[in-house]
């Protein structure tokens, strides 16, 4: 079996910004292939962070954002506990990485995901047991 995969906000982003078509076949590949190996993880901040991109920057209606979190919540979704912002606290501490992109990764970590999918981060790294995977570095 291989890796789960947590899937960061920017993935869902690039997935949607036609403005980026290189990224945005990265991202849907991703996706696609994440989906199909059902080993993809979101978490409900992955979500809550990719609504609010969806409709202020990239512009996009209510209607569509809900069909979009629709196939989204398709992926196992780890719901963002107490617990989880601890970890992500003392990540935040401890590995110098934003308060956000901790919770992420305390997310993946609370998941047994091996891989997390991210620009925000250093490719390569691995935090917590958790490899970053840049699927953007290459384009």
């Amino acid at each position: 079996m291989a890796a789960r995969s947590f899937i960061d906000t920017n993935v869902l982003v690039y997935a949607q910004a036609s403005d980026a078509p290189t990224k945005q076949r990265a991202a849907l590949a991703v996706l696609k292939r994440l989906y199909e190996s059902a080993e993809g993880v979101l978490s409900t901040q992955v979500l809550q962070e990719y609504c609010n991109v969806a409709l202020k920057k990239l512009r996009l209606p209510v209607q569509q954002v809900r069909a979009q979190l629709d196939l989204y919540e398709q992926f196992e979704v780890i719901q963002v506990t107490p617990a989880i912002i601890r970890v992500g606290l003392d990540l935040h501490q401890t590995r110098s990485v934003s308060f956000y992109d901790a919770l992420i990764l305390a997310s993946a970590q609370t998941a047994g995901c091996g891989v997390l999918f991210s620009e925000d981060l250093n490719t390569g790294e691995i935090i917590g047991g958790v490899r970053i995977v840049n699927p953007f570095a290459d384009l």
